[in-house]
């Protein structure tokens, strides 16, 4: 009973750790939009409901904002993106972001992420110089 006992155990063991590696494989796979917040470089805003976030050295990520986003503030001078991390750091859907605009004076305007999609090599090449995060 105890060696049947083990052997599901194991079992159960040997298919936890492959969900695990499965998972982490498909946090890496180039089709899913996965990133840590750790990796986040840079940021830009090329109109007022869209934010370009420079992730690793070669990835981008587009985020549509709701509600007209940011506005002007976004490219004004001053002014910071701010994103609070709420348990695991991973942002793999625009749920995952919790993004506000701030300045050193207490302004703080929260910001709602409604899409989030990693950018193909082609479309990182065709943004604007000005645009690039």
């Amino acid at each position: 009973m105890l060696s049947k006992l083990l052997k599901v155990g194991l079992l159960a063991g040997a298919v936890a750790t492959g969900a695990l590696v499965t998972t982490a494989a498909e946090a890496r796979s180039p089709n899913t939009p996965c990133f840590f917040t750790n990796s986040w470089q840079g940021w830009s805003s090329p109109s007022p409901d869209v934010l370009l976030l420079r992730v690793n050295m070669h990835d981008v990520y587009r985020v549509e904002l709701a509600g007209g986003g940011g506005g002007s503030s976004l490219n004004s001078a001053g002014y910071f993106l701010v994103n609070q991390v709420r348990g695991s750091n991973s942002i793999c859907s625009a749920l995952d972001l919790d993004l506000a605009v701030a300045d050193h004076h207490g302004f703080y305007r929260p910001l709602i992420a409604r899409n989030l999609t990693r950018l193909t090599p082609a479309e990182v090449a065709a943004i604007p110089k000005k645009y690039k995060p």
